[in-house]
């Protein structure tokens, strides 16, 4: 019975013969080969038997559709990702050069190999199969390019995959190298064979050998997620054999195949540490990029002692490798104060040589560990206008978010926002791909009061919110609705499209669902609540919800009247009701003398900031106490002189000021100031819009009072509340 094998570009079907021994191949072509079907050819009895090769769970492997996909890797920055290499001549043994090719065969010498192999038809061996690939494998880029397309080619991967469970691992091996060498394409199904037989013979083969089959995969470009779950099932047994360079370029593929499974995390961090010191500056940087990219949580300790390393080896490190340290600190939440600072000396240095996605990276990680540092902001933000050509749509919106998050005006830098919102206009198309782009810059460009008419109109487009709205896993209702409720209120003009009031409707029940049980619940704003409620006489005297439900978060309304009396949120028309908190009462509650009544010449000051461990906050801010001296009591309870009433109270008693109470904490600023993030900021400007005085409570003040007497809470917010109304009214 003959085998046949029939070549088409475009299917590629195995049926099994009726002996399930021989195999009918119609080989899926090489991407480069000619669309056109070119005729069948037949070749005699082969006597490879490959029934046990053949199995269900191969087969469906090697045909899965979702298998024929590149690995999703575009490079966000211009570097050589595989520098480290270079490093150690060890890397040789565990991983492919791409640089050196061994010495060139002539293509009529190839062509004769190929013909000799087919017309030996029958008579073939495993071992004439794997030497044949392999000395086609020696063929000048352009040659294999004609070579890939040839019928006598492809008959000749029809034997190879019958041959797969006779071919010894080296052979095997060589085999995957000259595919490599070849350029095969990553779609080439027949690799999906080739990948499941990896797989199986994983637990056979030593560590050296792990390492350079799944680095040829990926220099093929094909994302091999069955070989790597083999590789890290078996990886552990081998740990022992590990050196530097095994470790790295395992944390290389790690990075590749975008997973670190559990079980590794723990020997990772052992022997990362054990050899740590040894590693060279792109090494580090490699070991960075591979954390970030397989989404390896480590320990804080064990992730500070890499960035502890780095920072000893920064001169030596390049450009690529200092952003793979800022990524891995991105995706830590790591505030390495040693690394920044370093960064705002280097940074300006560096930044003329960066290319566009360089410098987006530094200021994406300045943003996302609230870091403000002017020198390596305004670095940036110099260099990159002239890069802007280079900047995709995903560069230009995390820059402006990263620059508007951070609060960099406009003044500060006049070339930077004009030139990165031209550059999207430049990239609309990409927005049909990738709508949260959009999206992000436009928010980016509000938080320093920056709003693109034609941009905005195309963001809340029915046409776009359709678009957006069809990537469920992207759930933009809530970036829309931010956007929309920023329109409405710091654009008053405005005639362009706007929500639907069921699309606000929708998401502002879906925050305040959240927020119920989340910001509502926070020790910090009940007690705040429960003082407000009792210093101005109940329930009904304070409101906690959302005054602006498109910013996310909630306030504490109060409501007073021209006489500085509490008014009730239900009904603001309604006479006072409530406790004043006077001189003898703060006495009799404080167990204190009584306080004689004095003008303070200034407010409060608020004390000044210590450095605070992230990971400790509310344990190091309770450190921080304020001492109620007598001259703070005495300011803090002062009755508010009687004055002049405001001109825009002389003529009704039932004017209102409108107070919104936010209790604020450390991560509404950039890392230890008061300088408000972006969509505080903005938060803040749009409550004053809407016709709000806003009263706050730092974090600074009043995290440490959460350990205070309720008198002395109640004093401070009887400071912040009256204080704020008779300040406000002067000025």
């Amino acid at each position: 019975m003959e085998c046949k094998i029939s070549f088409s570009s475009r299917t590629w079907h195995i049926a099994l013969a009726a002996k399930a021994t021989y195999i009918t191949f119609i080989i899926f072509g090489d991407t480069d080969s000619p669309s056109q079907p070119v005729p069948k050819a037949s070749i005699r009895r082969n006597p490879v038997r490959s029934t046990q090769h053949i199995k269900n769970r191969r087969l469906d492997l090697a045909f899965s559709k979702k298998e024929f996909h590149p690995l999703d890797t575009p490079a966000d920055v211009k570097g050589d990702p595989r520098a480290f290499h270079r490093c150690r001549p060890e890397y040789r043994n565990i991983s492919h050069d791409l640089s050196q090719r061994p010495p060139a065969i002539h293509f009529q010498d190839a062509l004769l190999l190929l013909h000799k192999v087919n017309s030996a038809k029958g008579d073939i061996e495993p071992s004439d199969v794997a030497h044949c690939l392999s000395q086609l494998g020696c063929l000048a880029p352009k040659q294999a390019q004609v070579i890939r397309g040839d019928n006598e080619f492809n008959m000749l991967l029809g034997y190879s995959a019958e041959c797969l469970p006779n071919f010894t691992n080296l052979q095997l091996l060589e085999v995957l190298q000259a595919f490599v060498r070849l350029d095969l394409s990553y779609s080439n199904k027949i690799l999906g064979l080739y990948e499941a037989e990896f797989g199986q013979r994983a637990g056979k083969m030593d560590l050296h050998q792990l390492l350079l089959i799944a680095d040829l995969w990926r220099c093929l470009g094909r994302s091999v997620p069955h070989y790597l779950e083999s590789l890290y099932d078996c990886i552990c047994q081998h740990f022992s054999e590990m050196g530097p360079p095994e470790l790295v370029q395992f944390m290389y593929i790690l990075g590749e195949g975008r997973k670190c499974p559990a079980h590794l995390i723990q020997p990772l961090q052992s022997h990362l540490m054990r050899h740590l010191h040894k590693l060279e500056a792109e090494e580090v940087a490699a070991v960075c990029l591979g954390l970030f990219k397989s989404k390896a949580s480590l320990s804080e300790h064990v992730v500070r002692s890499i960035v502890d390393h780095a920072c000893t080896l920064v001169k030596e490190m390049s450009n690529f490798g200092l952003v793979n340290v800022l990524k891995l600190l991105r995706f830590s939440h790591l505030d390495h104060l040693p690394w920044l600072e370093a960064m705002g000396s280097v940074v300006p240095q560096r930044a003329p040589q960066m290319n566009a996605p360089g410098l987006m990276h530094v200021v994406l990680a300045c943003s996302a560990l609230h870091y403000r540092d002017d020198r390596i902001l305004l670095a940036v933000a110099e260099h990159l206008p002239p890069l802007a050509s280079d900047c995709r749509s995903k560069d230009a919106a995390k820059a402006l978010w990263a620059f508007g998050n951070l609060a960099i005006l406009p003044k500060q830098c006049p070339s930077l926002y004009p030139c990165i919102t031209d550059i999207l206009r430049k990239r609309k198309a990409e927005f049909q791909l990738f709508p949260e782009h959009l999206l992000t810059a436009l928010l980016g460009l509000a938080f320093v009061g920056q709003y693109p008419n034609d941009l905005l109109s195309l963001a809340l487009s029915p046409e776009f919110i359709s678009l957006a709205s069809s990537r469920a896993h992207l759930q933009l209702g809530k970036d829309f609705f931010t956007l929309d409720g920023t329109v409405g209120i710091e654009l008053p003009g405005w005639t362009g499209p706007r929500l639907s009031q069921a699309f606000r409707e929708e998401v502002t029940k879906q925050l305040w669902d959240f927020a119920k049980f989340d910001i509502c619940q926070k020790p910090e704003v009940i007690e705040a609540e429960e003082v407000l409620q009792g210093l101005l006489g109940g329930e009904a005297f304070v409101r906690k919800g959302m005054i602006l439900p498109h910013m996310r978060s909630i306030d504490l309304e109060v409501h007073l009247d021209a006489n500085e009396q509490p008014l009730p949120e239900s009904n603001p028309w309604e006479g006072p009701i409530g406790v004043n908190l006077t001189d003898d009462l703060l006495a009799q509650l404080t167990s204190a003398k009584k306080i004689p009544v004095q003008t303070p010449q200034q407010f409060i000051q608020p004390p000044a900031l210590r450095p605070v461990e992230p990971q400790r906050e509310r344990e190091v801010l309770f450190g921080v106490g304020i001492d109620l001296t007598d001259c703070l009591l005495d300011a803090m309870t002062k009755r508010r002189i009687s004055s002049s009433p405001a001109p825009d109270q002389v003529n009704s008693k039932q004017s209102v000021l409108r107070l919104a109470v936010q209790v604020t904490n450390r991560n509404h600023y950039c890392y230890r100031t008061q300088q408000l993030l972006g969509l505080h900021a903005m938060k803040r400007r749009q409550l004053e819009l809407a016709g709000y005085r806003v009263v706050e409570l730092p974090y600074w003040e009043w995290f440490p009072l959460l350990r205070c007497s309720k008198a002395e809470k109640r004093a401070y917010l009887h400071c912040k509340i009256f204080n704020t109304y008779d300040s406000t009214q002067r000025s």
